[in-house]
């Protein structure tokens, strides 16, 4: 075998160096070729010409692209490549190939798809397991679709990591793996805010403080964005001294049954339709004291108005109007409480009762025993005190629109006046939390009126007054609650 040996072989015209012929067998040992070009005569393609397998660099190399090239053929493996050094606590639009940690701990916040082609690939996945509390809403690009429908998806539940994979313009985005639920798009209404529960094929927002109800995407069928609410306000306070009992929050209620199927109370209205936007939610407190109105709760623009508080003593000549009006009394006043105040229709509630001031006493009786009139409820009117006990508080509203029956705004009990001798009883609160009057006894603590039961909106209860130093309190009114329900699915 002959061998020559050179330090250089370079061209004799332009810039190609042949080495053999066409069929000929040209052979390099292992590890000793080093070049900064190679460049084949066949079409541009470096072709093995025993075999199939052509190898680049050698164990424990890397291959790279110069800077500009590209690569085609190579296709990817089904992976992403995760961004662990840019955690997402904010909206943003994701790119092909890439895959992120999504921290919804301060709030939900939305991950834009890119503009997909067939075999685009993205992930996400729930970074601080919190998408039940603050989702992350999922928004295709233009008019492309997830799981077929042209809408957004709200990721929310805890833990979620889901891929997608766009697979043409029919699909769009495919949810290839969940480690929790299966996720495609949704043509039906998904929001955020307050406690989420579901019942059916709807889904249940509950507010007992105030919040935000966010709609993040309407539903594809305008008939299915109209939700069903209940708006519930503060409860009045109870009457100090010896009181009438207060009025309960206005209740306010609204379905569509072919939407949002449940049984509803009597004073159902027709169902809301929303847009996508927020919608400011306020929860109305009871009122705190005797003389004291409950707040008003407020969704979109249905406002139920707070309870009437319950009349105080004999000092103070009125007596509190509102969403349901407070308990009167005798001795000089005699006045109710006006309900449904400012008027809406349905009625959001009903008048208090009236107080009892004269009419013969109980045998053995050394001073007069006056009832005070009890609150007025959701659907009846406080019952008139009489000469022995406090008006009863008018009963409130049933209704299953967080998957069970539940009863609201109930009036308070109206509370009795005597002199020295055997106790009295206070009237008892009416049906949906509203609080009974206290019985007015010797020794004090018994003389203050109970308090309506919070997120009911329930009405206090009147105090009493036990002559000549026992004067009672009214106790205080239940909070309101704000309730939306949809069809999500």
């Amino acid at each position: 075998m002959s061998e020559i040996k050179v330090n250089k072989i370079s061209p004799r015209s332009g810039t190609d160096v042949q080495v053999g012929d066409s069929g000929d067998t040209v052979s390099v040992a292992g590890n000793i070729v080093k070049t900064n070009a190679l460049q084949a005569s066949d079409g541009g393609n470096i072709i093995n010409q025993c075999g199939t397998t052509i190898t680049l660099g050698a164990s424990g190399d890397s291959i790279a692209l110069a800077s500009g090239a590209s690569q085609t053929g190579f296709g990817r493996t089904g992976t992403v490549d995760w961004q662990t050094g840019s955690i997402k606590t904010s909206t943003f639009t994701a790119a092909n190939g890439e895959g992120y940690f999504a921290d919804t701990s301060s709030g939900a916040f939305t991950m834009n798809l890119p503009a997909g082609t067939a075999g685009n690939i993205v992930s996400v996945v729930d970074y601080t397991n919190t998408f039940q509390t603050n989702s992350l809403t999922i928004s295709p690009n233009g008019s492309q679709k997830i799981g077929g429908v042209a809408s957004s998806q709200a990721l929310s539940t805890e833990g979620q990591s889901v891929t997608f994979v766009y697979v043409d313009d029919t699909e769009g985005w495919k949810n290839v793996q969940d480690s929790t639920s299966n996720v495609v798009g949704n043509p039906e209404i998904q929001a955020t805010g307050g406690t989420v529960t579901t019942s059916g094929n709807c889904k249940i927002h509950t507010f007992t403080g105030p919040g935000t109800f966010q709609v993040t995407s309407i539903s594809t069928t305008p008939a299915n964005n109209t939700v069903g609410y209940l708006v519930v306000a503060g409860g009045g306070a109870g009457g100090g001294g010896y009181g009438g009992g207060a009025g309960a929050g206005g209740f306010r209620e609204g379905r569509t049954n072919s939407v949002t199927p449940y049984t509803d109370s009597p004073l159902g209205a027709a169902g809301h339709t929303i847009t996508a936007q927020s919608y400011p939610i306020t929860v109305g407190a009871g009122g705190a004291s005797s003389g004291n109105n409950g707040s008003n709760s407020v969704f979109s623009s249905f406002t139920s108005a707070g309870g009437g508080y319950g009349r105080n003593g004999n000092a103070t000549s009125c007596v509190g109007s509102g969403g349901s009006g407070g308990g009167g009394g005798g001795g000089g006043c005699g006045a109710d409480g006006v309900g449904n105040t400012p008027p809406v229709s349905p009625a959001q509630g009903t008048p208090g009762g009236v107080g009892s001031g004269s009419g013969p006493q109980p045998e053995g009786s050394a001073a007069p025993n006056f009832g005070r009139g009890g609150g007025g409820g959701a659907t009846d009117p406080g019952s008139n005190g009489s000469n022995v006990e406090g008006g009863q508080g008018g009963d409130g509203a049933t209704t299953h629109i967080t998957g069970s029956p539940v009863t609201y705004a109930g009036g308070g009990g109206g509370g009795v006046y005597n002199g020295p001798r055997p106790a009295s009883a206070g009237g008892p609160g009416g049906g949906g939390g509203g609080a009974a009057g206290s019985s007015n006894s010797p020794g004090g603590p018994g003389n203050i009126g109970g308090a309506g039961t919070a997120n009911t909106g329930g009405g206090g209860g009147g105090g009493s007054y036990y002559n000549p130093d026992m004067s009672g309190t009214g106790g205080a009114g239940g909070s309101g609650i704000v309730v939306i329900r949809y069809k999500y699915q």
